[in-house]
């Protein structure tokens, strides 16, 4: 075979093709711009570069992310900021309130005795779980959270947030509108039923468990304030 025939044909199956190229494309850079509903801190700045995530403003990410409590940080999983920015993209938004982000496991054993719906082994613990809001599109960000099935997503809808994690794929609701009218506490509202249980005004339904246990939370809550 003629030699540079054959220098030809290696150089030929040496060479990618164009579709190969269009396949290892890196990632467009990803910005996001946050406040912080707690500190009053903002953050405005690209996270992730055409050559992965940034790792200095990962680490003030980490910071902006605290636990307020505390002050303490940890090292904030950047899937879980992947999962808010694609969403903001999604629904054409370009900023969002952060409400809940890395807890100590300390901080998150307080709230979970005082708030209902707040979990004992919370995603928040790790640094993969965020609570955010947004000032337009909130239950189309819901949405597309959920449809892009990436992980754990909360909707609060009464208290206008949602939860996102990177935990095992799953979805819950929480509208506490209604329990946080009767959880105001007037004594009127309840009585003793036949058999010593506490039931709901002149009606005498039964307090469900779900009521009952936040009926709890909230008065040990307001005994905690009052000391």
């Amino acid at each position: 075979m003629d030699r540079r025939l054959f220098l030809a044909l290696i150089a030929g199956c040496a060479a990618p093709t164009p579709v190969a190229r269009a396949l290892v494309r890196p990632p467009a850079p990803s910005r996001l711009r946050l406040v912080n509903a707690h500190t009053g801190e903002t953050f405005d700045g690209t996270y992730r570069d055409d050559h992965g995530p940034i790792s200095r403003v990962m680490d003030e990410l980490c910071v902006f992310l605290r636990d307020y409590h505390t002050g303490e940080t940890i090292q904030i999983d950047v899937g879980v900021i992947d999962f808010l920015a694609d969403v903001l993209a999604e629904v054409g938004e370009t900023k969002a309130t952060i409400l809940s982000a890395y807890r100590t496991a300390a901080t998150n054993a307080i709230i979970a005795r005082t708030t209902f719906g707040v979990a004992e082994n919370s995603q928040h613990i790790y640094g993969r779980a965020l609570d955010f809001h947004l000032d337009s599109k909130l239950p189309e960000a819901m949405s597309a959270a959920r449809g892009a099935k990436r992980g754990g997503v909360g909707w609060y809808p009464y208290s206008g947030f949602i939860h996102i994690d990177t935990g095992p794929v799953r979805n819950w609701d929480l509208d506490q509108h209604g329990l946080d009218r009767l959880l105001e506490f007037d004594p009127s509202q309840f009585r003793i039923g036949r058999h010593g249980e506490l039931t709901l005004g002149a009606s005498g339904r039964a307090l469900t468990p779900a009521e009952r246990l936040a009926l709890h939370q909230r008065l040990s809550r307001a005994e905690a304030l009052s000391h």
